[in-house]
């Protein structure tokens, strides 16, 4: 129906006749002249139909935004004073010869602009996927993973598929149920990460595996996360943390080389999770960010100030300073915004410091805490953070993840309202994790990744000695303050593995009700491996600038898990429930 691309027209071709298909973007009527911007999904081209040409200017009379058209004509240089530099085809047009409306449109019930709200964009997606915004990234994401397979498939990876109908595996979130009619009262569960059948595919000797995965997870939503999402799995036989690392690295590098020219610094760093927390609150720590949290508990160890000298002497708490480089010209106001949103992320208050003079010690700030401080733990803070004339400090005062979770928070926004983010890409491994974590109130350890990440100590009795320093053998990948993507050396052990089912409460019964298919594979010869899974969606958002990953999702769920355009999820009806064997509670 087409001879060539609306976006692909330009000076080359002029004086040639083509046939384009396209939308129309817009029309104007000069009185004289029509003027259509005809979009396909690689541009938009001026068309112009002269009235002279009867036949073509009464069907472009009829034309409204969006009629989907087919337009013939001969492409022509534009005069240089009506270069458009802002369109790829900015320096030709076409007149038309004929004009056919293919499907007319009725009118729109948004405005195809950023002014759109995103429960109608939603609901009506397959107009706002017209829009260029969506376009753009839709078609690199498909660059991203077209470029993904490639490097796998040169370093000898098998793309295999797995279930997507399974049961229920321990991934911190709930499960998708899917009831079975063959099966009556029994249930499937949709995955939330193919994580044990990549375990069970290096124990078929499959050696490197990879796959491009739907996996769901029924959790609250927010702007990085979706109910169904993707993520690149992969899983290596015989290798150890740094044979992973290199082919994520490697990876990683070729597709930001492939979509988008970059070439990522290197080699990436490593830093440990305690180092993470310690210097900026986040075991996803955005680099382009200079800012450190600094520990000021020597300094206030003694005062009066029990705000301070409370958490500064208890081992399980920090007192924490983050310094705002020429901030002390910030209003009471607001500093009183940033007060709020540190109690957002759990902050009690927020102590702050205006430093006019720091030579001058005690008399040389101004802070509502300074009367409760002395000369010598005023000279501690400033000398700790490196404070100059004119900076402001925000402290964090309590238990370590309080402090770390709200100063780590207050950091990055205290960094971007202040234009403190560096360009760029900036890449990083976070290792070292704990193995566990104790809730305190349950009184029991949780698996701070999933109950099949190997310790560091591979000794069971060494592992259930001291669990609450235990390390682990994961590893996360992050880049500008997201992690895109996680993974660990497996237990390949059934003896070590047991010992960490013990420790995590996981009785034998419970432990061969769940997931006993790998415990058993576990008895027969299972090789040392590990993997990686990277998300998708985030690393498309990032390449794309996108701060939601609905934006690079073709049909995304809302925030409540819904869908606008199909009204998923729906009732069905009660034949579809009796088939099952399911029978609805009366509502309250």
């Amino acid at each position: 129906m087409r001879t060539h691309l609306c976006g692909n027209v330009n000076e080359n071709i002029a004086g040639q006749s083509v046939v384009l298909c396209g939308w129309v973007a817009r029309a104007r009527d000069l009185g004289g002249l029509i003027f259509v911007g005809l979009r396909d999904h690689s541009g938009v081209l001026q068309v112009v139909v002269e009235p002279e040409n009867s036949a073509a200017f009464a069907v472009a009379e009829k034309l409204r935004n969006e009629f989907c058209v087919r337009v013939t004509g001969q492409v022509r240089l534009r005069p240089e004073s009506q270069w458009n530099p802002d369109m790829a085809t900015g320096k030709v047009e076409l007149l038309a010869e004929t004009v056919e409306i293919l499907t007319v449109s009725a009118p729109l019930p948004l405005l195809m602009s950023e002014e759109d709200g995103e429960e109608v964009r939603l609901k009506y997606r397959y107009l706002d996927l017209r829009r260029n915004r969506l376009q753009d990234n839709l078609r690199r994401r498909a660059r991203l993973t077209r470029s993904i397979r490639r490097y796998l498939d040169g370093h000898d990876f098998l793309d295999i598929e797995t279930p997507i109908l399974t049961r229920a595996t321990p991934e911190g979130a709930r499960d998708y149920l899917v009831p079975s009619r063959a099966q009556p009262r029994s249930f499937f569960a949709l995955p939330q990460s193919p994580q044990l059948f990549k375990q069970l595919l290096m124990m078929g000797g499959m050696d490197r595996y990879y796959q491009i995965a739907r996996c769901f997870r029924d959790e609250d939503l927010r702007a990085d996360r979706q109910p169904e999402f993707t993520q690149l799995d992969l899983e290596m036989a015989f290798v150890d943390e740094a044979d992973v690392q290199a082919i994520a690295e490697g990876m990683l590098r070729a597709t930001f080389r492939d979509v988008l020219g970059v070439e990522l610094p290197g080699p990436f760093p490593r830093m440990s999770w305690s180092e993470a927390m310690q210097r900026f609150g986040s075991d996803k720590p955005d680099l382009r960010i200079g800012l450190e949290l600094v520990t000021v508990c020597d300094a206030v160890r003694s005062v009066e100030f029990k705000v301070f000298s409370g958490p500064a002497n208890d081992p399980g708490s920090r007192v924490a300073a983050l310094r705002a480089p020429g901030a002390a010209s910030l209003s009471r106001k607001q500093i009183d915004e940033y007060a709020a949103y540190a109690a957002r992320y759990g902050a009690r208050g927020l102590a702050w410091m205006k430093v006019n003079d720091p030579a001058a010690g005690l008399k040389g700030v101004q802070s509502p805490i300074a009367k409760f401080l002395d000369e010598a733990a005023v000279h501690g803070i400033l000398d700790a953070t490196g404070a100059a004339a004119g900076d402001l400090l925000f402290f964090g005062a309590d238990t370590r993840p309080v402090v770390n979770a709200f100063m780590g928070a207050l950091r990055l926004k205290v960094g971007r309202d202040l234009d403190l983010v560096e360009p760029g890409w900036r890449p990083l491994w976070v290792v070292d994790f704990p193995m566990f974590e104790f809730d305190p109130d349950e009184q029991r350890y949780y698996a701070l990744h999933h109950p099949f990440t190997a310790p560091a100590q591979p000794d069971p009795e060494s592992l259930r000695a001291s669990p609450a320093g235990a390390v682990s053998r994961a590893y996360d990948m992050v880049l500008n303050g997201a992690e895109i993507g996680g993974g660990s050396i497996r237990i390949h052990d059934p003896a070590l593995q047991q010992a960490v089912f013990d420790l995590l409460g996981i009785d034998e019964t419970e432990a061969r009700t769940r997931f006993g298919f790998l415990l058993e594979a576990l008895r027969y010869g299972c090789p040392p491996h590990g993997g990686i899974a990277f998300g998708i969606d985030r690393i498309a958002a990032l390449m794309c600038g996108e701060d939601s990953i609905r934006e690079v999702i073709a049909f995304p769920k809302t925030t409540t898990a819904g869908c606008p355009l199909t009204g998923a999820p729906s009732v069905v009806d009660s034949q579809q429930l009796d088939e099952l064997h399911i029978q609805l509670k009366p509502q309250q």
